[in-house]
């Protein structure tokens, strides 16, 4: 009975909208500080299928489908770039790789394999420097 009673609070919960608890704790939001927006927009929707919200001039919210995150408008000399590295999964790495230099982005750590999965490493237009993984 307590499966079924569980399976309809997320049958609910999903049809509207309500988040999921269970992300206490957990990263569930992004934000990279770029100096174009429509430049990320551009790369990231291309890229990677990403799609936008705009929240004026100086905002916009992205969604990956599972996760989302913003692109703050920042000065050029304000932007500070590094810190953590956020990394991406993806079943082709290869497919990825080749909608990313097609995109703008750049390639700079090359494929390589550690235990369990593969992943490179990429730069967007705005600097920042991500990387995508796959398990073997």
């Amino acid at each position: 009975m307590d499966e079924i009673i569980e399976e309809v609070v997320d049958a609910v919960t999903d049809m509207l909208g309500i988040e999921d608890h269970d992300d206490d704790r957990r990263i569930n939001y992004v934000e990279l500080n770029v100096t174009d927006i429509e430049r990320a927009k551009s790369f990231y929707g291309e890229a990677f299928g990403w799609t936008f919200t705009d929240y004026g001039p100086e905002y916009c919210e992205f969604n990956d489908g599972k996760m989302k995150g913003g692109f703050a408008l920042m000065k050029p000399e304000d932007v500070v770039l590094g810190g953590p590295l956020v990394v991406l999964y993806a079943d082709d790495l290869e497919e990825v790789m080749s909608d990313i230099t097609k995109a703008g982005g750049q390639i700079s750590v090359p494929i390589f394999e550690f235990p369990g999965g593969k992943r490179f490493q990429f730069t967007d237009p705005e600097g920042y420097e991500l990387a995508v993984w796959t398990k073997l």
